[in-house]
């Protein structure tokens, strides 16, 4: 890597783990919270539905005003936001006002990550893009494997509220990263239009291919198994299974190794297999892992170390599934591809959103509803490309291997 390119890619993947450090950081506080607002644990999942509402909403528009506005002014006013919302967390007293911040936090952090990649177009090209990509998935990584331990850490030494000005200050060091390091990249275009007529022309365009609805509702029904998990994990291991904050912590790092891991194993995979292969074999992997999940519930036959083991098996069938289906819905797409990539992310976010909405609908006291959503994911995205594979034309273009940014949704 040129030296003149390190403090850039090094800003662009802060940018982009920016969203899921505010996710992972704060789940070991859940208790806590919930204790301080006298809710059950469950009705906290909403914190995170408020969340992925706010990162769906922001998809849609932050596109059309990156091009119209260029790159930094709409980079400044998300992370501005994301900090002012942040504050706002800090000073949350009710369920109610936190899923409210929470949600206009998503809106600001949003700008970030589809800033980001829309960046490294801007200022890289042909084989640096795959280069520089895979170096975000790196950076990307440390936010599962860190943020949770922090998080931890600061719950248990400083209150949950701690965690939210640590946000807001990292996003403060970005604001100023930005300013001081990252070029313009993309000059602003007055003729980009805003009129919301054109731009749901476009995205209705996008919902008629049947490439794309087909692949992007099986990837966003395999995330919203992703999302239970991150909804119901801190009652799994804390509530459940009665370990520290500090301790699950350090039990989320180890489990997303597995999603980390087996993104990396799906590029050895694809030398060998195509896309739609490999894809199949993961969504196989996810309902036969959630049905036997189910089922070991239902018997009483695995403590926290069995549970671990399934659940890091999911994820790693979750890590193999979700490129290719991201990728494979994106393939019939050139001009507009970065509608359809906003489209695929509002998708997932929604449907993440419900499934998070409906965790906090259930008294969570024994790991079998969470099991049987991990099923119903897995079966419902297996039923979707059943039905829908037969719509795609015989000779669908494909992609043998996802590119990054297709690894990072």
């Amino acid at each position: 890597m040129k030296r003149n390119n390190f403090w850039l890619i090094l800003v662009l993947g802060a940018l982009t783990a920016l969203c899921p450090f505010s996710i992972d950081m704060y789940l070991p506080a859940f208790l806590k919270i919930a204790a301080e607002f006298k809710i059950p644990s469950a009705a906290m999942s909403l914190t995170l539905s408020g969340f992925f509402v706010g990162l769906a909403t922001g998809q849609l528009f932050y596109g059309p005003l990156l091009d119209r506005f260029g790159r930094k002014r709409p980079l400044y006013a998300g992370l501005s936001l994301y900090i002012l919302a942040s504050i706002g967390c800090w000073n949350a007293h009710s369920l109610q006002t936190l899923v409210l911040f929470r949600f206009i936090q998503a809106l600001g952090g949003c700008g970030a990550s589809v800033a980001a990649m829309a960046m490294v177009r801007d200022f890289f090209s042909g084989k640096e893009i795959a280069k520089v990509f895979t170096l975000l998935i790196l950076i990307l990584g440390v936010s599962p494997l860190l943020a949770p331990t922090v998080g931890g850490y600061l719950a248990t030494w400083f209150g949950w509220k701690s965690i939210f000005m640590m946000l807001a200050a990292i996003c403060a060091a970005m604001l100023a990263a930005v300013r001081f390091y990252l070029p313009e990249g993309h000059a602003p275009d007055p003729t980009h239009s805003l009129r919301p007529g054109p731009i749901l022309r476009g995205y209705l365009e996008i919902l008629k291919e049947p490439q794309f609805y087909t692949h992007a509702l099986a990837a966003s029904l395999a995330l919203s198994g992703l999302f239970v998990y991150l909804a119901s994990s801190p009652m799994i291991f804390m509530e459940i299974f009665r370990v520290t904050p500090q301790v699950y912590g350090w039990i989320f790092g180890i489990l997303a190794m597995g999603f980390v891991g087996a993104s990396q194993l799906n590029f050895l995979l694809l030398r060998k297999f195509s896309n739609e292969e490999v894809l199949w074999t993961g969504l196989i992997g996810l309902t036969v892992i959630g049905i036997l999940f189910v089922i070991a519930a239902l018997q009483g036959w695995f403590g926290l170390t069995g549970t671990m083991i399934l659940l890091f098996l999911f994820l790693a069938f979750f890590g193999i599934a979700n490129p290719n289906a991201s990728a494979l819905a994106l393939t019939p797409f050139t001009r507009n591809a970065g509608s359809a990539s906003a489209m695929l992310g509002f998708l997932q976010m929604v449907i993440g959103a419900i499934a998070s909405i409906g965790i906090s609908l259930l008294n969570i006291h024994h790991i079998t509803p969470i099991a049987a959503m991990f099923a119903v994911s897995g079966i419902l995205a297996l039923i979707v490309m059943r039905l829908g594979t037969h719509r795609i034309i015989k000779n669908p273009i494909q992609t043998h291997e996802p590119s990054a940014i297709d690894t990072l949704i």
